[in-house]
């Protein structure tokens, strides 16, 4: 794994305890949608950062090689196990686990090449 990392085998990283909400999807240009009534608009602009967001953030500045290796679209390939402070994100609810301040995150590939 590290090398796909700049050869480093473990990172400290600081992410930002909460990230923006993302958009809802833009309906098809064929529909029309009315405005949101007051009642249905919201100003909670963000959420907190969960190990979804920990992998993407790490796509985005850490992967310096083949993301297709680290990656299978938004979350880990198979065949890289995930801990959550020793335990595994299984167990934790995988990329929904919200992250809490001192937490480690391990990745470990299980496949080996021959």
């Amino acid at each position: 794994m590290e090398l796909l990392f700049s050869n480093k085998r473990s990172h400290r990283v600081s992410i930002p305890a909460f990230v923006p909400t993302p958009p809802p999807p833009a309906p098809p240009p064929t529909t029309t949608t009315p405005p949101p009534t007051s009642d249905q608009t919201s100003d909670d602009t963000s959420r907190p950062s969960d190990v979804n967001y920990l992998i993407r953030w790490m796509k985005e500045n850490i992967l310096t090689e083949r993301v297709e290796l680290f990656m299978e679209g938004d979350t880990v390939r198979p065949g890289i196990l995930v801990m959550i402070n020793d335990v595994d994100w299984e167990l934790e609810g995988e990329g929904e686990y919200v992250l809490q301040d001192g937490d480690e995150v391990v990745f470990i590939s299980t496949l080996h090449g021959g």
